[in-house]
């Protein structure tokens, strides 16, 4: 959904953040120059899969995933443009791939058919299929399970890390109250929960060094960002944080 603002001689319309469930993503917006059309804004780069065919098996590490409806209409009714709509990060599992071979050993995709997973934003190739919009994309590519309905449920996958964001301060070293938009977002955070850890190259798995309950230190333009209920949280590589905080 969106909400549209008429401001003198532009028109801007932001989105409303789409939802998996209680987790929210953060809010796109579009500004078009009044008196222009907007055109050529949207490429669909969807390969339309033909009706003759009935499945889709994925191979190797590869996880197809049933794409969650995005929203199509503003808080007040108005249809949304394809452009202005939220590109949904989350949806249901519904085929996987054999797994990943390392030598002798095969390891299995650990993620369930009919789980509902979050994905990095730009992973994997659009689909078409029975009506719906689907992605295929790599295992690594998928941030984690959600088993409840608030981002705090996350589960990470493989070196991925869950960390709840630091507030941030409300007022300055000299005391000036700062407003929202003067706020400075801190790379500061509590770790929620961590991935079992990455694959090594025999095919093992090193767990992660990072404990839930760390306060951490992480890179700034990391990551994916999500709004909970309780507030905003952020899910990186473990590679991403800098240093734990004590």
């Amino acid at each position: 959904m969106a909400a549209v603002h008429l401001t003198g001689p532009r028109v801007a319309v932001a989105a409303k953040p789409a939802a998996l469930g209680g987790l929210r993503l953060p809010t796109p917006s579009i500004t078009v120059p009044s008196g222009r059309r907007a055109r050529g804004l949207v490429v669909r780069a969807a390969t339309v899969v033909s009706p003759k065919y009935t499945s889709i098996k994925p191979l190797g590490d590869r996880v197809l995933v049933k794409v969650k409806t995005s929203e199509a209409k503003s808080e007040g009714g108005i249809l949304l443009p394809v452009s202005v709509q939220t590109r949904p990060q989350g949806g249901e599992v519904v085929a996987v791939g054999e797994g990943r071979s390392f030598g002798s050993k095969s390891i299995e995709i650990s993620v369930p058919i009919g789980a509902q997973v979050v994905y990095s934003k730009y992973a994997g190739t659009e689909l078409e299929f029975n009506d719906a919009d689907h992605l295929i994309l790599k295992e690594d590519d998928i941030i984690g399970i959600l088993d409840g309905d608030d981002v705090k449920d996350l589960k990470p996958l493989n070196d991925r890390i869950l960390i709840k964001i630091a507030e941030a301060e409300e007022q300055t070293a000299g005391g000036l109250l700062l407003t929202q938009a003067t706020k400075d977002k801190p790379s500061v955070g509590t770790v929620v929960a961590v991935g079992p850890g990455p694959l090594g190259e025999d095919g093992s798995r090193t767990p992660l060094s990072i404990t839930p309950g760390s306060n951490v230190m992480y890179t700034k333009y990391a990551g994916s960002e999500f709004k909970g209920q309780e507030g905003e949280y952020i899910v990186l590589r473990a590679s991403d944080v800098m240093a734990v905080l004590s």
